[in-house]
């Protein structure tokens, strides 16, 4: 029976990647904040694998100190991987972002694209990445490191439960114009995701994105928002210089609809999962329109 040890087990994944391990029979020893800070050698044994979710996310409203970004993200995950590098434990975890790749997409999203990142946030875990790729790994040693796209599930909000917001309310989408597609990541898939890493010795160290299967237009995750109220979702197609115009006015008067806002809910950021799946040899278990049907049917029991 694997021992693993998970960092930021209070944080949306962590909460449900915690039972979920347990659920298939592994053994979880979460790693509080207060120990990660000082972590030692001593803190990893027994350990087999160390799970990296700790990290600071990312702020749309700006308000944060640009360097707490460096100082967690990258800071703490280059302490902890040197100390995974002196310990017996044999596979580091590190859930990164896909923003450390890219801000937008044009096209697909794969792990070959040359990073970009625009905000700190992304700068701050393309230099966690970077300093664990650069690290000679012992013999018997391996890394992994994640980007997810959006994650989604039961008891998490953020844009999507806006716009759920939205449908429930009978309030037009004005948004139909846009012709976007995003891709999505269901907490289970990405849950089954990393147990299968865990527990599967062969797949070779390197960058993985992870998605869901199918990229969705926010039409169509309104029409699922809809489904799930059991009620038809009304869209409106404003034309499209107007909706930029209200959103620049928006900005300027701090609206619910800003610039950045509009941006969030109509761009498109399609990304691959092609080399994950590979990896594991396996299909994802949750299809995207399902794995958003039960992330849309948890909204009705939060306040």
């Amino acid at each position: 029976m694997k021992n693993v040890r998970i960092t930021g087990s209070s944080g949306f994944v962590g909460q449900n990647l915690i039972p979920y391990l347990k659920d298939k029979g592994l053994t979880i020893q979460p790693v509080l904040r207060k120990e990660l800070e000082n972590i030692q050698v001593d803190s990893l044994k027994d350990s087999d694998v160390i799970v990296h979710l700790a990290g600071k996310a990312h702020d749309l409203k700006q308000s944060s100190n640009p360097q707490e970004y460096y100082s967690v993200n990258y800071e703490l995950t280059k302490k902890l991987f040197d100390v995974f590098l002196q310990s017996h434990a044999s596979k580091f975890i590190f859930i990164s972002s896909v923003k450390s790749a890219a801000d937008s997409v044009d096209g697909i999203l794969s792990e070959s694209d040359k990073p970009n990142p625009q905000t700190d946030y992304g700068k701050s875990k393309l230099m966690a990445e970077k300093y664990i790729e650069q690290q000679v790994l012992p013999e018997g040693k391996s890394y992994i490191i994640l980007r997810p796209c959006m994650i989604h599930g039961p008891g998490n909000k953020g844009n999507l439960n806006l716009l759920y917001q939205f449908v429930k309310k009978g309030i037009p989408y004005p948004l139909a114009a846009f012709k976007n597609k995003r891709s999505f990541l269901s907490i289970e898939n990405l849950c089954f995701v990393i147990e299968r890493i865990i527990e599967k010795e062969s797949i070779p160290s390197g960058i993985y994105n992870v998605a869901d299967d199918e990229a969705l237009s926010t039409n169509e995750v309104v029409r699922i928002l809809g489904n799930s109220l059991g009620k038809k979702a009304k869209l409106c197609s404003i034309p499209i210089g107007l909706v930029r115009l209200a959103a620049g006015i928006g900005s300027w008067l701090h609206l619910p609809l800003t610039n950045e806002r509009l941006y969030k809910m109509t761009e498109s950021y399609v990304v691959s999962n092609h080399k994950i799946k590979e990896g594991l040899n396996a299909l994802l278990p949750v299809p995207s329109r399902e794995g958003l049907r039960t992330t849309a049917d948890s909204f009705k029991e939060l306040k």
